[in-house]
């Protein structure tokens, strides 16, 4: 299994290959859980709020990957899983490509080619989504048995996106817990808080 950057979602079509920079891959934000679910775990912090540091030392791909694998204990079989439908909806596209009876037989061959092509691109950007909300999961359940009243985080956008995540998981939990986004102003710098509000029934 390996774990690595792939990029942007791509718009794959018979007459080339774009990128939407609106969707990034997943991966750009695993440094940033990791670093919330190590930060949150290590500090003895029950009850209370944390602030991120903006300055943590970056990891690697392959401590990423030792530290998810801490977290999300059946790694490689959600890996496995993603795979195998990843690759199933591959199959699905190039067959839909080859029987398109809206395009010609050159612009088919073309359409299946691209797709092709970005094969093993499409499989690392899926593995990297499913990791991502495996370990965003983790740092949803860290915060509710920790009992976590807010995050702090420098407001960037790949913070605002994990915390989103965060809040997303937090209302999915087994006891969902609502919380509130709010942006404020400290020391000429701005900052992104996620606040826990109540828990719900």
């Amino acid at each position: 299994m390996q774990l690595q950057y792939a990029g942007p979602k791509p718009i794959i079509s018979h007459t080339g290959i774009e990128f939407d920079n609106n969707k990034e891959d997943k991966h750009v934000y695993l440094n940033i859980v990791i670093q919330l679910i190590k930060s949150l775990q290590k500090e003895n912090l029950r009850g209370s709020s944390y602030k991120y540091k903006a300055d943590t030392r970056r990891l690697s791909n392959d401590e990423l990957l030792s530290e998810l694998k801490k977290y999300c204990l059946d790694i490689e079989a959600l890996v496995k899983k993603e795979n195998h439908n990843v690759e199933n909806e591959i199959q699905h596209n190039l067959q839909r490509a080859d029987e398109s009876e809206s395009l010609n037989e050159e612009a088919r061959s073309t359409l299946h080619n691209n797709i092709e092509i970005m094969h093993d691109y499409l499989i690392q950007r899926s593995i990297n989504k499913a990791i991502y909300y495996c370990a965003i999961e983790k740092l949803a359940q860290v915060i509710s048995m920790a009992h976590i009243q807010s995050i702090e985080v420098p407001m960037y956008e790949k913070f605002n996106h994990v915390l989103h995540s965060v809040q997303g998981m937090l209302l999915k939990l087994k006891n969902p817990i609502d919380t509130k986004l709010d942006i404020y102003k400290e020391d000429n710098q701005l900052y992104s808080k996620l606040s826990v509000t109540k828990l719900l029934d």
